[in-house]
């Protein structure tokens, strides 16, 4: 099961991240997790929020370029190897991942953020394997 991930392209300068948030915060739009990678010019930055449509629509009309992308958000047990043994998994069924971070939203065990060149069959991979991932229901309620 898919959830839908905010992100957000902006400007590498002082104070345009902090704009990003204001928007979100004024607008009531829950930041659960986030990601930002950047380069000289520009910076990326990924979000896991309570509602990403609005997310977005908000940020637009604040003049940020932004989008949603379907991610899948995967429960790994707080165990010695499990995030390996996904991975393995994954690689195991000629799955690429595009990239992953990490989010914590629960007591019992961590959740990484995965973006695969073929979500549906990651999604079904993990529901054969006993693999539980968020909805985003799950993370809306949060």
């Amino acid at each position: 099961m898919t959830v839908k991930q905010l992100s957000v392209f902006i400007e590498n300068r002082r104070g345009r991240l902090g704009e990003v948030l204001r928007v979100l915060k004024d607008n009531e739009v829950n930041i659960l997790s986030m990601s930002l990678a950047d380069t000289t010019e520009y910076g990326l930055l990924r979000l896991i929020v309570n509602d990403p449509e609005h997310g977005r629509d908000v940020l637009l009309e604040a003049g940020f370029s932004s989008m949603t992308t379907e991610i899948l958000i995967v429960k790994v047990p707080h165990v010695a190897g499990a995030l390996q043994g996904i991975l393995s998994l994954i690689a195991e069924n000629d799955i690429d991942i595009e990239y992953m971070y990490g989010l914590s939203v629960e007591s019992t065990d961590a959740s990484i953020v995965v973006k695969t060149n073929s979500l549906d069959k990651a999604c079904e991979l993990f529901k054969v394997n006993g693999i539980d991932t968020m909805s985003g229901e799950e993370i809306a309620s949060l």
